[in-house]
This record gives structure tokens, C-alpha cells and sequence, in this order.
């Protein structure tokens, strides 16, 4: 990683509002190609770290509708073996030995929110779980296949959504680090939980020792569709000013991450898709030595709180 801070203007924080300074450059889209170049910032107050240039909401929208779910890739053989994977009993034996970072091995009752549910693959999950469980999801595609499967999604943002009842549970699986204003959302998520009511977390760990490992090849700096860069210390000072008190924080590295990092250590060139990110042979060889052989090293990561992944659960005050 560059650590030389740059001179850079207007760069405001998106967490705080203070001056942001570019720490690391050349960045580029490792996974879909398209072609342009980032930098991430790092605010000198609070530590809080944020891609630039910035998308517009706008752009984000046209990227997300081109790129991502239903826009992009839809009936592959990587899409397929993903999802009888999901739904056999190999995946519970899976998150047990390789982490659960999108909160499917958790059971209960009540009212549940998964926030970005794409094609409802986890909803159909948390309803298998106990819970009455619905979505939230910009993309009318993908939104459209989850009702078919007979679930209630929800086409707006987070900022813009008025439930008829409160929720015991929402769920941010990999959503906080893709959102422009994380302290605008996490206000809004505080709003549509019932007292009590608890927020579950999972984004990537900026002091991630793959990041350290693999530059600007590392996989979860996923520029332009990450836009905010947590720690595990930025992640709770949000929560706390948001009014939510942590009750669960942990780490974990998924042996997928750090596949996909690997394929686009070696693989990834700027302004072309790396398609052997969803090459199924590949993934699932590097995935089984990963997980095999390297689970030590995997272990001491998150032990010394530089795993790849924060995983955090915090209730409504």
C-alpha cells in the first residue's frame, strides 16, 4: 500500500465532514472493466477512508443496472452451481468453517429487512431461519424474481422507505461500504427499527492484511461499486453517533475473497472484465487450498483484527 499522502482539495469526508487527503493511487475496476482510474482518501480526523472521484448517484445507478445481478450475469454455470450450493446442507457446514458473513446461519422471529436482496437468494434463508422476512432493492429486475418466489421487495432506498410496521432486524450485508452518505443510511436504518431492534453489518476491513498483500489488485476495493472504506474502529464510531450500541463484533476471511484477490492479482487488467472470477474450476481450486492448507494465516488475521471482513451486530438505543 502507498502510505505517502498526496496534496489533494475538496476532498470532504463522507463520514465527518473534515478534509480527506489521497493515501493510495491506481486503482482500477478489477472484476468488469470498465475503464477509468480511482484513488481512496483518507480523512486526517477520523481515519474514515472513501474512493474518489466519486460516482454521482446517478452514475451509480446506470453502473449497478449494467453491471450487477440481472443486468450483468443471469443463467451461467457459475450462477447455477451458486445456487444449489446455497440451498444444500455443504453451505451450513461451510460457514461454520469459513465464517457467515451474509448472516444466513442465524435464526429468530420477527420482522426482517434484508437491505440490496438482489433475487431474494437470502431471503428465501432467513424465512428457512424464522424470521418474516422481506427486501429492499433497486434493481425492478431482480426485485421482480424475489415476488415471484413470493417475497414482499421494496423498490426504494433506504432514505426514502416508510414501512407500515417496524422491523426487529436489518440486514446490511455488503451494502454500507457501496453507500455515498453511510451516516445519512445508518439514520435511516436506526428509523426503521423497533427499540431494541438490531442492525447486522458485514463489509470489507480497510486494515485487511490482503490489503496489504495485494495493492491495488485487492479485491474489496471493488472501485467505482465500493465508495466507503471501513476499519472496525470507523465502523463503530459511526454506529455509536448513529445510536446504536455494538453487541457482536467479529472477523472473518473468506476463502473466496482471498481466492478473488489471488485471480486478480494475476488476471486483472484495467478497462477488461477478469472473467476468470467466475471461472468455477478455478475459484473452487483456490477456494480448497485457501481453506486447506493456509487456515492458519487466515486465523491469525482476524485474531490480530486484520481479517477481511467485519462482521458486527448493534442494537437500537
Amino acid at each position: 500500500m502507498n502510505s505517502v499522502f498526496l496534496h489533494a482539495e475538496n476532498i470532504a469526508c463522507l463520514s465527518c465532514g473534515n478534509n480527506a487527503e489521497i493515501a493510495q493511487t491506481g486503482l482500477f475496476d478489477t472484476r468488469f472493466g470498465i475503464r477509468a482510474a480511482y484513488s481512496i482518501a483518507r480523512c486526517s480526523v477520523c481515519g474514515f477512508e472513501q474512493t474518489t472521484p466519486l460516482p454521482s448517484p446517478e452514475e451509480i445507478k446506470s453502473l449497478y443496472e449494467s453491471y450487477y445481478n440481472f443486468g450483468g450475469e443471469n443463467g451461467t454455470i457459475y450462477t447455477r452451481l451458486r445456487r444449489l450450493f446455497l440451498s444444500s446442507l455443504l453451505y451450513r457446514f461451510w460457514m461454520i468453517l469459513d465464517g457467515d458473513i451474509s448472516f444466513h446461519s442465524k435464526h429468530g422471529s420477527g420482522r426482517l429487512l434484508d437491505v440490496g436482496c438482489n433475487e431474494g437468494r437470502g431471503l428465501a434463508i432467513y424465512k428457512m431461519n424464522g424470521f418474516s422476512a422481506e427486501g429492499l432493492e433497486l434493481n425492478e429486475n431482480a426485485a421482480n424474481v424475489a415476488r415471484s418466489l413470493g417475497f414482499v421487495v421494496h423498490t426504494q432506498l433506504v432514505e426514502t422507505f416508510e414501512p407500515s410496521e417496524l422491523y426487529d432486524v436489518v440486514v446490511l450485508s455488503n451494502v454500507l461500504e457501496h453507500s455515498l452518505d453511510p451516516s445519512r443510511m445508518m439514520v435511516h436504518v436506526n428509523r426503521l427499527l423497533r427499540p431494541g431492534g438490531e442492525v447486522w453489518i458485514s463489509c470489507p476491513n480497510n486494515r485487511s492484511w490482503l490489503r496489504s498483500v495485494f495493492g491495488r489488485y485487492w479485491i474489496n476495493w471493488h472501485v467505482p461499486f465500493h465508495v466507503s472504506h471501513f476499519s472496525a474502529e470507523t465502523l463503530r464510531g459511526l454506529l455509536r453517533k448513529k445510536g446504536f450500541t455494538v453487541v457482536d463484533a467479529k472477523q472473518c476471511t473468506p476463502a473466496l475473497w482471498v481466492a478473488h484477490s489471488i485471480v486478480s492479482r494475476f488476471f486483472a487488467r484495467s478497462g477488461k472484465p477478469t472473467k476468470q472470477l467466475r471461472n468455477p474450476v478455478l475459484i473452487m481450486l483456490l477456494i480448497s487450498l485457501i481453506r486447506g492448507l493456509f487456515f492458519p494465516l487466515l486465523w491469525v488475521g482476524n485474531f490480530r483484527g486484520r481479517g477481511d471482513c467485519l462482521i458486527v451486530a448493534a442494537s437500537k438505543k
